[in-house]
């Protein structure tokens, strides 16, 4: 009786623990049916056969590609100009404000500073005495001529003509920087104020001063910028940019107005490669006249003719959850499911941005292989 109730429990905890087991198995099923469980499939030899794979590896082709970057509406440094005094002074007059347009020529500031009297005083100065020492000069050389003077003499006056001339030219050319010409300069006309002008046509980017400030020849003023001539300047990645050629044509939007495309073709590639590995390169505007800001972010698209990019024929892309995956050859009859990033497509081929080597990879009937996948996780 005992070894009849012994062999009872048992069989119920036999029971009882292959009924706990089922509902774990049913687990791993259903989780297998959305996510494939494992990523390798085995094929025995028949089934090898019979699904008539093909393979490849990776190979570099020619495409017709698309460069997306971003960037920024920039103009060349040959347009930008910062306006200094050469040698300082006090600001009195200005009506400058950022933002506002000026012509070459205009008024930019009113500067005045006893330093302007000096130099003039000491050109109107110097200029007298070169008209004396000119002539008494020209006396000496005339009297050594005849040899009622001295050579020492003359070559004293000589010397003493030379140097008064060399100064004379240096402090006009000084006058010149303050915009002071030095023909019209005279006794009656002395100032103690100097006005500035634009040297080009553009607009006031910034205005760092106020009346009645006190600058130096070091000080920025004010930031004139031409917007004649703008460009485009994108960041692009140096693996990106051995594929540029001057002449790319590019098309771009701003953030501004994400519907109107303007145009651009790439002018410069800088061949320098930053610290993050980009460089940048410069387009000219196809239409010149269109009216954009510096300093505005872009969006661009660069058309690379003939581009060399690793590609796989789109038989060998097998989709799964909507994800791009190809399947690698392994040792014997076993591949794995990898997942890719897909680039642009052409003729058949389509561009794989992974580093997939030399890999042996199915390039025909692959979606034998994802079912078979899918088969064993279910």
């Amino acid at each position: 009786m005992k070894f009849k109730n012994l062999i009872a429990l048992i069989s119920i905890s036999t029971m009882l623990a292959c009924a706990g087991n089922k509902p774990a198995e049913s687990v791993v099923a259903a989780k297998g049916a959305d996510t494939l469980s494992a990523e390798l499939v085995t094929l025995n030899a028949a089934q090898l056969k019979t699904a008539n794979l093909g393979f490849g590896t990776a190979e570099l082709i020619s495409m017709h590609k698309v460069l997306k970057v971003n960037g920024v509406i920039d103009v060349p440094p040959s347009n930008i100009v910062s306006i200094s005094i050469p040698m300082g002074g006090y600001l009195k007059k200005t009506s400058l404000i950022p933002g506002m347009f000026v012509k070459k020529g205009n008024l930019l500031a009113v500067m005045e500073d006893p330093s302007y009297i000096e130099l003039q005083q000491d050109y109107l100065t110097a200029k007298s005495k070169l008209v004396y020492l000119e002539a008494d000069f020209n006396r000496q050389r005339d009297l050594n001529a005849t040899k009622a003077t001295s050579d020492k003499i003359f070559q004293l006056s000589r010397s003493d003509f030379e140097s008064q001339k060399y100064l004379t030219k240096s402090l006009s050319e000084k006058l010149k920087l303050l915009g002071i010409d030095p023909l019209t300069l005279n006794e009656n006309n002395i100032s103690r104020a100097i006005n500035f002008n634009a040297p080009i046509n553009g607009y006031v980017t910034k205005v760092n001063v106020n009346i009645g400030k006190y600058v130096t020849p070091t000080d920025i003023l004010f930031e004139i910028i031409d917007p004649s001539d703008l460009h485009l300047r994108l960041i692009v990645y140096e693996n990106d940019a051995t594929n540029l050629k001057v002449g790319n044509k590019v098309s771009f939007y701003t953030n501004n107005d994400m519907r109107k495309k303007y145009f651009a073709k790439v002018a410069v590639i800088n061949p320098n490669i930053n610290e993050d590995k980009t460089t940048d390169v410069h387009c000219h505007l196809v239409n010149e006249s269109v009216r954009l800001y510096p300093g505005t972010s872009a969006n661009a698209e660069i058309e690379l003719n003939d581009a060399k990019v690793s590609a796989l024929p789109e038989q060998a892309i097998v989709k799964w959850q909507n994800k791009p995956f190809v399947f690698i050859k392994m040792e014997g009859n076993s591949f794995k499911m990898v997942p890719v990033e897909l680039g642009v497509s052409t003729n058949g081929y389509v561009e794989i941005k992974n580093d997939l080597g030399k890999q042996s990879i199915v390039t025909k009937n692959a979606y034998t292989l994802l079912m078979q996948l899918k088969n064993s996780a279910d």
